[in-house]
């Protein structure tokens, strides 16, 4: 476990002083560097998220428990925060909405500071915090474009690109998700933020429903943005969404919801996920990947991204 330790508080060590320039409060200090430790680690200011990863080598192990135990206790010290302050959370392949389901009621929250807004974080009651470190330039991105445009947020979540839309000066920001409770906490994160997601934009409805009805409504957005998981199932289509099989289908779908100025934000964490834009025609697309991938990913990028227009 020394090794681990050690890697570990190099790598928070280089970052703090990175962090500290940028105004960054939380970031990734390790994703599974050394094979022999599955593991990735966020740190949180004066806490830390240990993400477990389900792996063969871990699995085999006997003392499974007893090393997990020294893992947090690891990360505790090298990061120089309390035992009690590290959440420990399995990540396991995961199937439709089950990473976004309640695992605790402890209810850790925190509110984070990035760049001139803030967010609340819930550390200890689901695998994800409700703000995905690795969009943080994404985010800026999405305040960059917003200005006067109506905006369309699909697949929500708690609101982070609404909040960031919001920010930018969107004319309107519509935020689609099938969960009140994010939806609610979309609404929560405006407010901490003094701004406002009406109660009309904020819209309980599965996404893909939501898309087909937008469509057929001659709805049109000047910004859509895209970023549904890698597999669920749902009531828009026959069976199951995957995002590797399905995803021209539904960007066909979002691209006609442009104006003619349009623009469509694609993004997906599918590992070796491959863009087909032959079934969409002739469309233009930028691969924001790279200027989407902050320093403390940019070893293990966890996603994908692109703008898109018609």
């Amino acid at each position: 476990m020394d090794d681990f330790a050690n890697r570990l508080a190099k790598r928070d060590r280089h970052l703090a002083k990175w962090a500290r320039r940028e105004g960054v409060e939380a970031y990734r200090v390790y994703d599974r560097d050394i094979p022999e430790h599955p593991f990735a680690v966020d740190r949180y200011g004066d806490a830390a998220v240990l993400y477990v990863y389900d792996r063969p080598i871990l699995e085999k192990r006997e003392d499974r428990d007893s090393y997990l135990a020294a893992a947090v206790a690891a990360t505790a010290e090298a990061l120089g925060v309390g035992r009690k302050s590290i959440y420990l959370k399995e990540r396991s392949r995961q199937k439709g909405h089950a990473q976004y389901e309640k695992l605790a009621h402890r209810r850790r929250e925190i509110v984070l500071g990035e760049g001139g807004l803030r967010f609340i974080c819930n550390l200890s009651d689901y695998l994800d915090t409700g703000l995905f470190l690795d969009h943080r330039p994404t985010r800026a991105l999405v305040r960059d474009m917003a200005r006067d445009r109506r905006v369309l947020n699909l697949f929500a979540y708690t609101g982070s690109f609404s909040v960031a839309a919001a920010a930018g000066g969107a004319k309107r920001v519509e935020s689609v998700d099938l969960s009140n409770t994010y939806l609610a906490w979309a609404q929560r994160n405006a407010e901490l933020n003094d701004l406002r997601l009406p109660d009309d934009a904020c819209i309980r409805a599965d996404a893909l429903a939501f898309v087909k009805q937008a469509e057929a409504g001659k709805r049109r957005y000047d910004f859509v943005i895209l970023d549904p998981p890698t597999f669920s199932t749902s009531k828009g289509m026959v069976g199951t969404f995957d995002v590797q099989r399905d995803h021209a289908w539904l960007i066909g779908l979002c691209l006609r919801l442009l104006t003619d100025e349009g623009v469509l934000l694609f993004s997906t964490n599918r590992q070796g996920f491959r863009l087909e834009t032959e079934p969409l025609g002739k469309i233009s697309v930028e691969d924001i990947t790279r200027k989407t991938t902050p320093p403390d990913f940019a070893r293990r990028p966890p996603h994908r991204a692109f703008l898109m227009r018609g």
